[in-house]
């Protein structure tokens, strides 16, 4: 059955919006969403009558949308790839292994056409949530089982303090890394529980360290633009379930994380030490907003690009070495960002990759992307204002924050060239000033830096796309 869906979502690969070929390797990009709500996160009901057992799990309690219904909408928004994330309470392994898996199962049948994962929005011990992405194999209901059961902090009944400790995540992510066939984790709306800039909740920079230096095949990034974006003022609300994101402490930044926005922030810190830390977006969806939910369909607002062919294991890779981009409100759809030594100019890295530049020597870097070219769900074809290239140098070991980290090129429309439908702007960058990793975004605002997003923003009118790193090694 995993054969026949794995060809027949190849076969399809043409339906599966804008991808740009790469002859050598048959990679394209395809847009995705790893963090997607079913009927099955369910709320609880205890009974009163019976307060000794498990408290009852009450279908749709937190979202009222099917798996077939999340991946048919996908597809309507030009997705090649989606996870299924639900979470849950007591014994909510029991709720995905008997009556989630059945319906991933006969949504991949419905919509062949979409490389649909299984997995689940993981409940962290000592945290909050991260996506838990199963690969497509004859044991991932069992696996998904199996990790929750042991590891989700609300999992047991009764309630077991000892299983809500960040030494519990770093366990349970040591016994996923040591499986035949691992999965990848990504943290969730990293900055949700702060409480101001820099001042962090459930989540800091050196714990996502602290994930990766354990499993570093698992453990593999974050969400720069958590879900919830069409989160708008309403009578009743708190100021939280009013703003993007529903960040009630300290607010998104032109939609993204301020861990991933604040030029030199937490992932600056991050990368300075060295990690390979990955970036995406998200729709977190629930509800949607006209519907009275907080959320978009999958797709509708934020894609996550990965290069990779329509094949799971694939999509995994991409995830797992960087080849990523993402983007909101439809804002690029491709993106080819490189840096090649000036001697060996036809052996350039990309995204994810490491280049090696001896001493004195400098590197090219080359931006490529394709523009919006048709409206998005909006209604709207929006335009680019400028894109920066960024680069960081060595950052300390413990912190986060990395003063090295600054704008070195900004380049707007007078600076990019056509080629076809795609932008192209060079740079070139001396061996004396040579970082340690470079990365890309752009926006369609003229803002230089993005800032808090006001309660009742609209979304459409602040989009953002950005890279992942390319790794300099010197």
């Amino acid at each position: 059955m995993y054969r026949m869906f794995i060809i027949g979502a190849f076969a399809l690969c043409a339906l599966a919006g804008p991808v740009q070929a790469r002859p050598a390797d048959g990679r394209r990009w395809l847009a995705g969403d790893h963090h997607v709500h079913s009927i099955y996160s369910a709320q609880y009901r205890a009974d009163p009558a019976h307060p000794d057992a498990p408290p009852a799990p009450i279908i749709g309690g937190d979202s009222s949308h099917t798996i077939v219904e999340n991946a048919r909408m996908a597809r309507r928004f030009g997705l090649s790839w989606m996870v299924s994330t639900d979470h849950g309470g007591p014994r909510h392994s029991i709720l995905n292994h008997e009556r989630a898996w059945p319906d991933v199962v006969a949504a991949r049948k419905a919509v062949s056409d979409l490389v649909l994962f299984y997995g689940a929005e993981f409940d962290v011990p000592g945290g909050e949530h991260a996506s838990l992405i199963l690969p497509i194999d004859a044991q991932e209901r069992d696996t998904l089982r199996a990790i929750e059961s042991r590891f989700g902090k609300r999992e047991a009944f009764p309630t077991d303090p000892a299983r809500n400790t960040k030494s519990r995540m770093i366990a349970a992510l040591g016994y996923m890394a040591a499986l035949p066939n691992a999965p990848v984790v990504i943290g969730n709306h990293p900055s949700r529980t702060a409480t101001g800039l820099g001042q962090w909740g459930l989540h800091a920079p050196a714990e996502y360290r602290a994930w990766h230096d354990v499993a570093p095949h698992v453990a593999i990034g974050m969400e720069g633009a958590p879900g919830h974006q069409a989160a708008a003022p309403k009578p009743g609300l708190d100021a939280a379930h009013g703003s993007r994101g529903l960040y009630g402490g300290y607010p998104t930044m032109g939609g993204f994380d301020q861990m991933v926005a604040t030029l030199g922030g937490g992932w600056d810190a991050l990368l300075g030490q060295g990690l390979h830390w990955t970036i995406t977006a998200t729709s977190d969806s629930h509800g949607h907003w006209t519907a009275g939910g907080a959320d978009f369909w999958p797709g509708e607002y934020a894609k996550t690009w990965v290069l990779a062919t329509p094949i799971g294991a694939d999509i995994l890779d991409g995830l797992r070495s960087g080849r990523v981009f993402a983007a909101t409100g439809g804002l690029i759809d491709a993106l080819d960002f490189t840096a090649a030594r000036v001697r060996m100019p036809g052996q350039p890295a990309a995204m994810g990759d490491t280049l090696a530049v001896p001493g004195g020597e400098d590197i090219v870097v080359t931006i490529r992307w394709r523009p919006a070219r048709t409206a998005n769900a909006h209604g709207d074809v929006p335009k680019l204002d400028h894109v920066d290239l960024i680069a960081g140098g060595p950052s300390a070991t413990a912190g986060d924050r990395n003063a090295t980290t600054k704008v070195i090129r900004r380049f707007t429309a007078q600076q990019w060239k056509q080629e076809g439908d795609y932008h192209v702007v060079e740079h070139r960058i001396g061996a004396q000033d040579m970082p340690r990793y470079l990365r890309v975004r752009g926006t369609n605002t003229t803002q230089t830096e993005p800032g808090p997003d006001p309660v009742g923003e609209n979304p459409w009118d602040d989009l953002w796309f950005y890279s992942n790193p390319i790794y300099i090694d010197r």
